[in-house]
């Protein structure tokens, strides 16, 4: 059975929804059941997620491309300072 993937905005989403429905009295682990996720997957996105609005959710994507982005400009540029200090040694 293949699993499904849930998107980020899903996630907040459906963390939402078990909060409303605590609040209205519903148990926690039946909450969770009725919007259809295990009491484990629950947690490990409540502590990753929890309490992230939407916005917050999209600065942080924003972030985490920025972050990958400047990762490989930094890559790059370390790897040519090394290719240059071979080549200026006369290791070539």
């Amino acid at each position: 059975m293949a699993t499904k993937r849930h998107k980020p905005e899903e996630i907040v989403t459906k963390l939402r929804q078990i909060e409303v429905l605590v609040g209205q009295g519903m148990a926690r682990i039946d909450a969770i059941r009725e919007v259809r996720i295990t009491e484990q997957t629950y947690y490990r996105w409540r502590k990753r997620y929890g309490g992230m609005g939407t916005d917050q959710l999209k600065e942080l994507k924003r972030l985490q491309k920025e972050n990958e982005r400047l990762r490989k400009a930094v890559s790059d540029l370390t790897l040519d300072k090394l290719i240059l200090t071979e080549a200026t040694r006369g290791n070539y």
